[in-house]
């Protein structure tokens, strides 16, 4: 595509015209062919205007700044290339890959998910949904990204633009019409997916995290609020929200230029659930919809899926599928990883894996473990760690949502990063202390589950959370492999 045509696409102050042609886009200097045009932009912790001259070097036959002295000394070294300043680089960025990709996104119906928790298990739930009535489908969320049947790894919860707009190509090449979006409020707020038309927009729930990035309740969930907005787009088509959740009946009352679905277990939900039967490996409810009436069964497990079927059904409703697709697709859904992920056990214990890591996950999901052990009479094991240089309020409130629902807490750490694991764990014990319950801290999480596990009996739940998927564990200065899931599994193995 020729520079000029993709000076056209976007919104410049400045610019240099060139005839030469654009062959790919990059915003990571060292990711530059020759022929590619190059977008530096500020970031929060680096300013890609440092790399200009390193991209040229590689090659690029264009640059976007949004820096405007990078712009004049980019004209004076090199009056020759291609250049634009912009006022907004990530808008640009996302302008110009559309352009030169061909604009994949005109081609998909895409339906954006956001909220707190349920996110990426509402994601898998949508694209199989779609999936089971034959629609080619392209899934980006935090576990992992498929592009038409084909499974690529997820480097972010939701990536820059440019590399979704690829996916987004790769796709439309591979015949997917459908594409599901986890949508992070640190994306929406970084304008990560600007220009991305939304079909169907999700709203699972809000509650306290990344408090270290976005300040305050209020502004987290505005940046939440701006899918339902648009994000240099119109509103989504129809927005599906969950009016149960004190932010979601917030966020629909303010709906006005989207057809509006509700969904929840208040009388006045649109997809409402009822007569809720639930058991390991297993729930069942009754959905009212505005199609009728359907019973639901999922090998899900617990309330949060409830909802989060609920969402996805609502979702695919609004794609055009019949109630009684949707009702076989989700008899048929699979566990996703790392949420709810029972480990094999042969000695009576069950043990769980999952993604919970602020204190309403971590207080459902051992809400959901109790209802499960009570027939039995067994006891809940909770162990848990918080994350190191993220929002350190919330530490306290995790601990005392363990404590206030668990027989037995196994405190350990999580994923440190820059910080003092034994800091983090001392403010997460504050909040376990104020409610009494026995607890057992152990900095290693290998030892710590290994603890945990051996400590129950019979009959027991053993709660694992906080990494879920992940395979690594973030330390200090590097990232070493670990899965809870295979950490367990070697447990349970040796026990026998």
């Amino acid at each position: 595509m020729n520079w000029n045509d993709v000076l056209c696409e976007m919104a410049t102050l400045k610019c240099a015209e060139s005839p030469v042609e654009i062959a790919g886009v990059q915003y990571d200097s060292r990711r530059v062919h020759p022929g590619d045009l190059f977008v530096a932009m500020r970031g929060g912790s680096a300013d890609g205007n440092r790399f200009i001259d390193a991209a040229i070097a590689q090659g690029a036959a264009a640059v976007v700044t949004d820096s405007s002295e990078a712009y004049e000394a980019l004209r004076q070294k090199h009056g020759s290339l291609g250049a634009a300043l912009v006022e907004h680089g990530r808008r640009a960025l996302a302008e110009a890959s559309s352009a030169v990709f061909g604009h994949p996104q005109k081609h998909l119906a895409l339906s954006g998910v956001t909220g707190t928790n349920g996110k990426t298990t509402t994601a898998f739930l949508l694209e199989s949904m779609l999936r089971s009535v034959g629609r080619r489908c392209v899934l980006i969320g935090t576990i992992e990204t498929h592009v038409a049947g084909e499974v690529r790894q997820s480097p972010h919860t939701t990536p820059e633009s440019r590399d979704v707009v690829e996916l987004f190509a790769d796709g439309v090449k591979a015949g997917a019409s459908e594409a599901v979006m986890e949508m992070s409020s640190h994306a929406l707020e970084q304008e990560r997916v600007w220009g991305l038309p939304v079909e169907v927009a999700i709203f699972t729930n809000l509650t306290q995290d990344h408090l270290d990035y976005h300040g305050t309740m209020e502004q987290y969930f505005a940046a939440k609020a701006r899918l339902f907005e648009g994000v240099g787009t119109p509103p989504p088509r129809l927005a599906v929200v969950n009016t149960d959740d004190p932010y979601g009946a917030r966020l629909a009352a303010g709906i006005e230029r989207s057809q509006l679905v509700r969904y929840g277990m208040s009388a006045d939900a649109d997809f409402r659930a009822e007569s809720i039967q639930m058991h390991a490996g297993e729930t069942y409810f009754r959905m009212s919809t505005p199609a009728g009436v359907a019973e639901i069964r999922s090998p899900l497990t617990g309330r949060v899926n409830v909802y989060n079927l609920l969402a996805a059904s609502a979702a695919a409703w609004a794609r055009g599928l019949k109630l009684d697709e949707i009702v076989q697709a989700a008899a048929a859904s699979a566990q996703v990883p790392g949420r709810f992920e029972v480990v094999p056990s042969t000695n009576g214990v069950t043990v769980v894996v999952d993604y919970a890591h602020t204190d309403d996950a971590l207080r459902n999901l051992i809400t959901l473990a109790r209802e499960l052990v009570r027939e039995r009479g067994g006891r809940v094991i909770t162990l848990f760690g918080c994350g190191g240089d993220r929002d350190r309020t919330k530490r306290p409130r995790m601990g005392r949502a363990a404590g206030e629902g668990s027989d037995l807490v196994v405190l350990t750490s999580d994923n440190p990063r820059s910080e003092d694991p034994s800091a983090i764990i001392a403010e997460a014990l504050a909040g376990v202390k104020e409610t009494g319950t026995e607890c057992i801290t152990e900095e290693n999480r290998a030892k710590a589950i290994a603890l945990a596990i051996r400590a129950a009996q019979h009959g027991d739940l053993v709660l694992i959370a906080g990494k879920g998927h992940e395979k690594v564990q973030e330390l200090k200065n590097k990232a070493v492999p670990f899965d809870d899931v295979a950490v367990a599994a070697g447990v349970l193995k040796e026990i026998g």
